[in-house]
């Protein structure tokens, strides 16, 4: 970027910048998260079909490897649409944390996908709202990261299903 001379700022290419997204990006976003959530619909039964039992999926004649490629179409298509608010960096971390956080909770495929979204909303408003009020200025992006990473941490400490703490109290159940 430096060598052609290009105004490009790499911080905002892998931090974005939320506060400033303008009504293109906001109409990619909602365009692609109207696809995804109709798709996501669709292709629902064999998908997971697809991630739990493959075999199985094959051996009822489903086209398995056909719908993980739908799946990653749709991941890339989010991410693209993410890069502009959330930025490289961020993008990803808001798509991976809500989703590892709580498969610590539950166990059911749609209890996981609700929480996962209810997450990811709670800790963008969270994040939002501190870097707003926060008298040294915040930037958004890193502080809705920073606020899923909490989730995070609270979830491996203390999720239901499979949190450190409800681990350590099995054992500790097992051996009386």
């Amino acid at each position: 970027v430096s060598k052609n001379g290009s105004s490009v700022d790499l911080l905002h290419l892998l931090f974005g910048s939320v506060l400033s997204v303008d009504i293109p990006a906001l109409q990619l976003i909602a365009a692609s998260a109207s696809v995804t959530v109709t798709a996501l619909a669709i292709i629902y039964r064999p998908l997971v079909l697809e991630s739990i039992d493959p075999l199985f999926l094959k051996a009822v004649g489903g086209k398995g490897g056909f719908w993980h490629v739908v799946f990653l179409i749709l991941v890339v298509m989010n991410l693209v649409a993410g890069f502009q608010a959330l930025g490289t960096l961020m993008s990803v971390g808001l798509m991976m944390l809500p989703a590892i956080s709580a498969r610590l909770w539950v166990e059911r495929m749609g209890a996981l996908m609700a929480l996962a979204a209810a997450g990811a909303l709670v800790c963008g408003y969270a994040g939002l709202l501190l870097s707003y009020h926060h008298p040294a200025g915040l930037p958004s992006g890193p502080t809705i990261i920073l606020f899923c990473g909490i989730w995070y941490v609270f979830s491996v400490l203390f999720g239901a299903n499979s949190g450190i703490l409800v681990k350590l109290l099995r054992k500790k159940h097992l051996k009386v």
